[in-house]
């Protein structure tokens, strides 16, 4: 089954206040995006496409969408218990939460994310990528146990590319530990390649990392290094590929998440897999 994955990140935000949002008013952004998605949405029945949206708009989200899968953008490791912890949580999205807001998935591990407890780490005068990962490990076995399905992601900065095989042999052995690996889905987000005067991975590249992580972990693999029209048909191409993850449709002028954009991408994907 290919697995297409959505990390709409801060999309929400409108463009007086600095963001991407051309769609819709805040509260009615979710339901007017997944409407509009799902009204020409042809997918194909080996295809599994998840959304994972800002805390804020799951419950419209989940209440809209028929066909896609709603997730969350992370969840935090600890969480409620029968004769336990009931709710001291403030500010964190649990996975208990997540999976009663209607969530059946979470992505955990985004270079985002990564980077966020690298930041906190370094306030501290500490760099220490295992206990990120340790961490992250925390998160994955809190959603299991919330019966919520993984998005995994793994991925090498420029300055850790000679090393990349050890660098996401690490997180992979650190960040699945105790894990029911039936229920992850592996994203290999290279770092390096991503963002404005980067030099996008090749398709050698990703085809390499992606055989090698499938040699090590017996889970599904995504590109998480961003999925769009130029390069959805050389990816979808790729044997061993099972899937990819989307962000930004448009990247010059009104840059943001388009739902027609989305859909040719979808559109492009599934017909070089055919």
């Amino acid at each position: 089954m290919d697995h297409l994955y959505v990390n709409l990140k801060r999309f929400d935000i409108s463009s007086k206040r600095g963001g991407v949002n051309h769609l819709a008013p805040m509260n009615e952004w979710a339901a007017v995006l997944i409407g509009k998605i799902e009204q020409n949405l042809a997918v194909m029945p080996e295809t599994d496409i998840t959304f994972f949206f800002p805390e804020a708009h799951l419950i419209s989200a989940v209440a809209a969408a028929k066909k896609i899968r709603i997730g969350a953008q992370g969840v935090i490791g600890q969480d409620t218990a029968v004769g336990g912890n009931f709710g001291a949580f403030t500010t964190s999205l649990t996975a208990n939460a997540a999976a009663e807001l209607g969530c059946r998935s979470v992505m955990i591990g985004h270079g985002e994310q990564r980077a966020k407890y690298r930041a906190l780490l370094s306030e501290a005068g500490v760099e220490n990528e295992d206990a990120i990962s340790r961490t992250l490990n925390q998160e994955v076995l809190a959603a299991q146990k919330a019966d919520l399905d993984v998005l995994f992601c793994i991925g090498e900065s420029a300055a850790q590319r000679p090393e990349w095989r050890t660098v996401l042999q690490t997180q992979l052995e650190s960040g699945l530990a105790n894990a029911d690996r039936k229920r992850v889905v592996i994203a290999y987000e290279p770092l390096w390649s991503i963002g404005p005067g980067k030099n996008p991975a090749t398709v050698n590249q990703i085809e390499e990392a992606v055989a090698w992580i499938k040699q090590n972990v017996s889970a599904p693999v995504v590109y998480g290094g961003g999925l769009k029209k130029t390069n959805a048909a050389d990816i979808a191409r790729i044997p061993q590929i099972d899937g990819g993850l989307i962000a930004l449709t448009r990247f010059e002028g009104e840059i943001g998440f388009y739902p027609d954009e989305f859909l040719e991408i979808i559109r492009v994907y599934q017909e070089a897999r055919k």
